[in-house]
C-alpha cells in the first residue's frame, strides 16, 4: 500500500476534540486511506458507507438521542462519501458537540459536494485535507528515489491516479473509465449543468491550453457561451479537483498583466484522456506543455500535503515577458522557469528589472526532483 503523505497529519489530530475531513476527487484513495487507519482501531470503530441509502438516512438524523444509540460505545465513526447524507455538517456539528469523546473521520468525494455542506456548520470544529493523485514524493517513498525517476515519461502520459499507477498495461482503459466518473457523476448528476455537453468541449478547449493563459471571453466565443458561465464552469470544475488556476502576480507596476491567470490540470493522464492522445513522449510536440503542467501540479501538490503558506502565481508583463511560476513566502518571491530542454536558462529581463531581489531558479528534467521531496 502506497502512503499517503497527509496520513501522518490526520494521525495526529485524532482525538484533539474536532472533525477530520478528507476530500478530493474520485479514485485518489480516500477509502483506502481510512480504512486503513479504520483496521488499526476497528475493535473500538465503526465504518459507514454513506453510499448505502439506509446508512445516509440514519446519519441524516439530526436527535442526539438516537446518534447516540448509532454511535454505542464506539470511539471512532468513519463515515465515506458522507456527502449522501443530509445535513452532513449539522449532524457532524452534534456529535462533535454532545459526544466529544467521538472521533469522526469523513471522507468525500469533491470539494463543492461536502465543502459546503460543512463549512458553516463545523466553523473551528474540523480538520480538513486534501487528497489528490498520487505525488511525486508518495511514488517515490514507496519505490525509491531512481525508479521514480525513471517512470517520468509514464507520469507524463498517464497521471498518477492510484489505480492508474498500480495497473501497468491498462493505464489508457483505466483513464477512460475516471473520465467519466468526473463528467457524469461528480458533475452532471450533483450540479445545475444545463449543458453536459458545454462542460466537455470546455475541459478539451482547457486541456488545449494548458501553460498559456486563459481568457473567459475568448472561451465563450470559441464555444458560443458567455463569459459568466465559463466562469461558472471553471469553478466546478475547479472544486471537483480536476482544474486549478494559477494567477498572475502583480504589484500594481504599470506594466504589469492584472487579473489574468492559467489553468492546470491534476493529472496528466486526465489532460491526455480528453483529447484521447497518448503519443510516446518522444512523437510530441506539446511536451513542453505536459511538463509544465506535470511540475506546476505536483509542486501544488507539495505545498498542500505540507500545509505551506507559499503562494503560487506565473507572471506576465504587457509586452509579453514572462515568467512560469512563482512562490511569494514572507514576502520573499522565488521564480522559477519550468523548461523541458535543461539547456534553457533564460529569465526574463524586465522580470530582474522588476524584481531584483527576486530568488532565481531553474526546474528541468535533471533536477525537479529536487523541490518535489520534502527537506
Amino acid at each position: 500500500m502506497i502512503k499517503r503523505t497527509i496520513e501522518h497529519s490526520i494521525r495526529q489530530r485524532l482525538f484533539e476534540g474536532k472533525a477530520i475531513v478528507v476530500i478530493g476527487p474520485r479514485q485518489s484513495g480516500k477509502t483506502t486511506l481510512l480504512k486503513k487507519i479504520y483496521r488499526e482501531y476497528q475493535d473500538q470503530a465503526d465504518f459507514y458507507n454513506c453510499d448505502e441509502t439506509e446508512i445516509s438516512r440514519l446519519f441524516s438524523n439530526q436527535n442526539a438521542a438516537v446518534l447516540k444509540s448509532v454511535i454505542g460505545s464506539s470511539k471512532l465513526i468513519f463515515l465515506d462519501e458522507a456527502q449522501r447524507v443530509d445535513n452532513i455538517g449539522l449532524t457532524i456539528k452534534i456529535i462533535v458537540d454532545t459526544f466529544p469523546e467521538v472521533q469522526v473521520l469523513a471522507s468525500g468525494s469533491s470539494a463543492f459536494e461536502l465543502s459546503d455542506k460543512l463549512n458553516e456548520p463545523l466553523t473551528g470544529r474540523k480538520w480538513e485535507y486534501q487528497l489528490y493523485p498520487l505525488s511525486f514524493e508518495e511514488l517515490a517513498t514507496h519505490t525509491n528515489l531512481p525508479t521514480e525517476i525513471a517512470n517520468l515519461k509514464l507520469r507524463l502520459l498517464y497521471g498518477s491516479y492510484p489505480e492508474v499507477v498500480t495497473k501497468p498495461g491498462q493505464e489508457i482503459e483505466n483513464l477512460s473509465n475516471l473520465g467519466s466518473d468526473y463528467l457524469y457523476k461528480d458533475i452532471f448528476t450533483l450540479h445545475d449543468i444545463r449543458k453536459p455537453e458545454l462542460i466537455e468541449k470546455l475541459l478539451q478547449a482547457l486541456a488545449f491550453q494548458i501553460s498559456s493563459e486563459v481568457s473567459y471571453n475568448e472561451l465563450a466565443q470559441l464555444l458560443s457561451s458567455d463569459p459568466e458561465t465559463i466562469a461558472r464552469y471553471i469553478r466546478i470544475l475547479e472544486r471537483a479537483f480536476i482544474i486549478f488556476r494559477l494567477p498572475n502576480f502583480s504589484t500594481n507596476q504599470r506594466n504589469e498583466i492584472k487579473r489574468s491567470r492559467k489553468i492546470y490540470f491534476w493529472d496528466n493522464g486526465i489532460r491526455n484522456s480528453l483529447l484521447s492522445d497518448f503519443r510516446p513522449i518522444d512523437l510530441r510536440d506539446d511536451i513542453g506543455k505536459l511538463w509544465e503542467n506535470y511540475v506546476v501540479s505536483e509542486l501544488a501538490k507539495h505545498r498542500d500535503n505540507h500545509k505551506s503558506l507559499a503562494k503560487a502565481h506565473f507572471w506576465r508583463s504587457r509586452t509579453a515577458a514572462e515568467v512560469d511560476y512563482l512562490e511569494i513566502e514572507n514576502a520573499q518571491i522565488t521564480a522559477y522557469e519550468i523548461k523541458w530542454n535543461p539547456k534553457k536558462k533564460q529569465v526574463s529581463r524586465a522580470f530582474t528589472n522588476a524584481y531584483p531581489e527576486a530568488k532565481l531558479d531553474f526546474i528541468n528534467p535533471e533536477n525537479y526532483f529536487l523541490y518535489l521531496m520534502p527537506g
